[in-house]
């Protein structure tokens, strides 16, 4: 009889958080704008099947229309088992068809209940962005007009010249032109920024909205990070 052949299956999950705790992995996923690095699946997924194995635990991944679970289930005592669950997403991914779209969904999902199933401690994003640098404040003199596509902007020049941008739909409504927007809004205040302190003023005041994009498609919210460095990579060049 195994050690852990008593244990219920909420202790043998303790036991094999802390058995993950202790094993060394490496973050192969990297943030370059906020320059931070963060786990992509494959980094801690093999580590933690060696230890369901051991401790006597089985994850199963399953969703629906609406929802994505995780299941965590006691292979030595077969009704007891535990749920971890997350809202279904979409995305819409440039030059991929409905399936690949899916898979997109589907990979960040199982990432995201390992990851809250066995407390995986992640960078907070947050540290990466909000130092102490603070946005320029000096008057410019540009002139800026709404985006297109559902977003205006606040750009130095007009009253609300705080680099925020305002959407005017929601993303379940129709998450294409919600994308679309969000990024017409970004970049155009890319275009006004004058340092890399602007870009980084505009990264922390729409946070939440690049947030909401990066949670219903990494890859766009990635290429979107791309725009962010590559901005910032001018300012440093002309330095």
């Amino acid at each position: 009889m195994s050690e852990t052949s008593e244990m219920n299956v909420y202790k043998k999950l303790q036991l094999a958080r802390v058995l993950l705790q202790n094993t060394k992995l490496s973050k192969s996923g990297k943030n370059k704008f906020a320059g931070y690095e963060y786990f992509e699946l494959p980094d801690f997924l093999p580590a933690i099947q060696n230890i369901c194995e051991d401790v006597g635990l089985c994850g199963v991944f399953h969703c629906d229309q609406t929802m994505a679970y995780l299941t965590i289930f006691n292979t030595e005592s077969k009704n007891e088992l535990i749920n971890f669950s997350a809202p279904m997403s979409s995305a819409a991914l440039k030059g991929c068809h409905e399936v690949q779209n899916l898979g997109a969904v589907i990979s960040y999902l199982r990432r995201y209940l390992w990851v809250n199933a066995f407390e995986i401690v992640e960078h907070d994003a947050l540290d990466a962005t909000t130092g102490s640098v603070e946005p320029v404040k000096k008057p410019v003199t540009a002139v800026t007009p709404k985006t297109s596509g559902g977003a205006s902007i606040g750009a130095p020049g007009k009253t609300n010249g705080d680099w925020s941008i305002k959407l005017t739909m929601k993303p379940d409504a129709n998450p294409n032109d919600w994308f679309e927007a969000l990024w017409k809004g970004a970049t155009t205040l890319l275009e006004f920024s004058q340092s890399d302190a602007d870009v980084m003023a505009i990264f922390k005041k729409n946070k939440e909205l690049f947030d909401e994009a990066k949670g219903r498609d990494a890859e766009w919210f990635k290429s979107l990070m791309e725009k962010f460095t590559e901005t910032k990579n001018k300012f440093k060049e002309v330095a």
